[in-house]
Formats: structure tokens, C-alpha cells, sequence
């Protein structure tokens, strides 16, 4: 008799434990989630803002923003800079790796199109 309800008791520690770490499981990865999502938030925040930084090494006069895929263009006299700020340990994404190479690869054009 002691016996079962040593056992009936282990258990249901055992289930009660189970359905806690579960529980946990759940609210980190909700947590995770939700920290990944700020840290995008901030950094679309931010670029819009970097132009204007002090230590911005262009005119910010002649940057114009984008969004995406790139943050923008820098238009100097002398060349035009296809820029992406990158914030804390962020990388390229495959489609800013792809615009990355077609510009080093030289393959970029200007087109004019009339509409009439």
C-alpha cells in the first residue's frame, strides 16, 4: 500500500514537472521570438537615423533611403554607393549578398524610360 502511493505520488511530481518544462520551453521561445522581432524593429529604426550621424562619412544630403532590399543610395559627384547599415553582429541576407555581387561584377546599368 505505502508502495502505491509512493509511486502514485512520483508520479504525478513527474507529470507536474513534465507540464512546467514544457510550460518554460514555450515562454522561452515566445521570449526568443520577441526579442529577435525588437532587435529587427530597432534596426530599421536606427538606419533611417545613421545618415545623420557625425560620424556618417558622406554628405547625408545626398543619401537617399530605400528600405529595401538595400537601406539606400549615396550619390556623390565622383560615384554612387549602394549602402546597407548593419548593426551589433547582423549579416547580409542572401538577396543583399546577391545585389553585393551583380555591383562588384559591375552589372548595373542606367535606363532611361520615357512614358508618354
Amino acid at each position: 500500500m505505502l508502495l502505491e502511493v509512493l509511486f502514485a505520488v512520483t508520479l504525478i511530481l513527474f507529470l507536474i514537472i513534465l507540464y512546467l518544462y514544457r510550460r518554460l520551453q514555450r515562454q522561452l521561445s515566445q521570449l526568443k521570438f520577441d526579442k529577435h522581432s525588437l532587435s529587427a524593429k530597432y534596426g530599421k529604426m536606427t538606419e533611417q537615423f545613421i545618415p545623420f550621424l557625425k560620424d556618417y562619412p558622406y554628405d547625408s544630403q545626398n543619401f537617399r533611403f530605400l528600405g529595401t532590399p538595400i537601406d539606400g543610395i549615396q550619390f556623390e559627384q565622383d560615384k554612387i554607393v549602394f549602402i546597407e547599415f548593419k548593426t551589433g553582429d547582423s549579416r547580409l541576407t542572401a538577396k543583399q549578398k546577391g545585389i553585393k555581387d551583380l555591383i562588384l561584377k559591375k552589372k548595373v546599368e542606367f535606363e532611361e524610360v520615357r512614358m508618354r
